[in-house]
């Protein structure tokens, strides 16, 4: 065993361990409050869907325990197993083009992944799901989604990956810059066609009939200095009966999504409370400061990756003998979320940051008791919890828990 075989081996125990023990942590905790409702809660969410949502909880935290014990197996399988090895060594004879077989190696990769996942995803949807309520995606439907996926993903992922690979071969010593600015480039593209090409092919989206409703947010988007494509209404209940909303695109594609299972529950002032919450994201700039960290991210990492794949160490270290740009590829991606894991806290807490900025924001531009009413509702019928454990919640919430938020908006409808 050589040192990074130490190292590796080391980062991946102390983030599976940590992981496992904060949802542990987190079963326990929603367990052990599943009979009472916080008191800022008790008017509109009865004892038995604040034990719903605790079951829910738990349920889908204990199936984690396989997730995560799935993922370390394949992480070892892959490397010290030898499993890549295997595969690279399989392939040598698939085709005389080694960018070919590059490819081929990285998309066995992939789909080998996903095929191991995927009983779990199924339970999930068609086990945890449809008991408690939410799942209303036919098994047909799944597979048509899995094929325009698997489609969507060749004709979008193949280009970028030969353009990334063939950087990475002849581009020299600064291939990592140059794989940067089309990373960079290709995520802008996916913005601007993902709203009105993208989109479409997963879901229906209707103009949002005229009415108060429609009045309603065009006053509120005017009154906030926003301009949007259009107000488009999705058959988010074709899949899950969950709501939402959301704005998707930039510049002149940009265009407001409610989903029908928001509509449903929300009255009118509440809707308009939750996009008020949606453009403060925008007005806030939050958008963009999550892109400029992520593109900061991803050039760091590139240039990681640069390096280590001319460190016989690196692949020595996972018992893989192959030292091709492919080989180095997989292995950085998969080894990465081991030695990352516990940076995990800062990028929620800086997501609950956005959130509460949003919701400060929408305090102002519409009514803070609308978003609260509209926030409990949806707490209450998609069976959030609202006693998560507080050290699970650190780690991996993007948005505050539910009682230090709606505090927090009380706070700002009294003052």
């Amino acid at each position: 065993m050589n040192t990074f075989t130490a190292v590796f081996l080391t980062a991946l125990a102390l983030s599976t361990c940590v992981r496992l023990w904060l949802a542990w942590r987190h079963a326990r905790h929603v367990q052990t409050h599943r009979d009472r409702v916080p008191g800022a809660f008790a008017d509109a969410i009865s004892i038995e869907q604040h034990r719903k949502a605790a079951d829910y909880t738990v349920a889908k935290t204990r199936l984690s325990y396989l997730h995560i014990a799935l993922e370390t197996t394949i992480l070892l399988a892959f490397t010290l197993g030898g499993g890549l090895q295997w595969l690279d060594d399989s392939l040598r004879g698939v085709s005389s083009s080694n960018m070919a077989r590059n490819v081929v190696l990285i998309g066995a990769v992939m789909l080998i992944s996903a095929a191991l996942e995927l009983p779990l995803d199924l339970y999930r949807r068609f086990g945890i799901e449809k008991h408690f309520g939410f799942n209303t995606l036919t098994p047909l439907g799944l597979v048509r989604d899995l094929l325009m996926q698997t489609a969507l993903g060749l004709a979008l992922g193949l280009p970028l990956l030969f353009t990334v690979l063939w950087l990475m071969q002849a581009a020299g010593p600064l291939w990592w810059l140059y794989a940067w600015l089309v990373w960079v480039g290709f995520n802008f593209t996916l913005l601007a066609l993902y709203p009105t090409f993208i989109a479409p092919l997963f879901n229906r989206f209707e103009p949002l009939e005229a009415g108060a409703l429609k009045s309603r947010i065009e006053q509120l988007l005017h009154k906030c200095g926003f301009t949007a494509q259009g107000l488009f209404v999705m058959d988010g209940s074709k899949r899950s009966s969950h709501g939402n909303a959301y704005f998707t695109g930039f510049g002149k594609t940009k265009r407001i999504v409610l989903f029908d299972t928001l509509l449903k529950h929300l009255e009118a002032d509440e809707v308009e409370a939750v996009l008020a919450h949606e453009l403060g994201h925008f007005k806030r700039r939050h958008v963009i400061k999550r892109m400029i960290w992520v593109f900061a991210a991803s050039l760091g990492f590139l240039w990681l990756l640069s390096w280590l794949m001319t460190q016989s160490w690196f692949f020595s270290g996972l018992n893989v003998q192959s030292q091709g740009i492919a080989m180095a590829l997989v292995l950085f991606f998969l080894v990465l979320p081991a030695f990352t894991f516990l940076f995990q806290p800062l990028a929620s807490l800086y997501s609950r940051k956005h959130e509460f900025e949003a919701d400060n924001y929408a305090a102002r531009q519409s009514e803070a008791h609308s978003l609260i009413s509209a926030l409990t509702k949806l707490y209450r019928d998609n069976a959030a919890t609202l006693t998560p454990d507080p050290l699970y919640a650190l780690f991996y919430d993007s948005h505050p828990g539910a009682q230090q938020r709606i505090a927090r908006l009380q706070a700002a409808a009294h003052n």
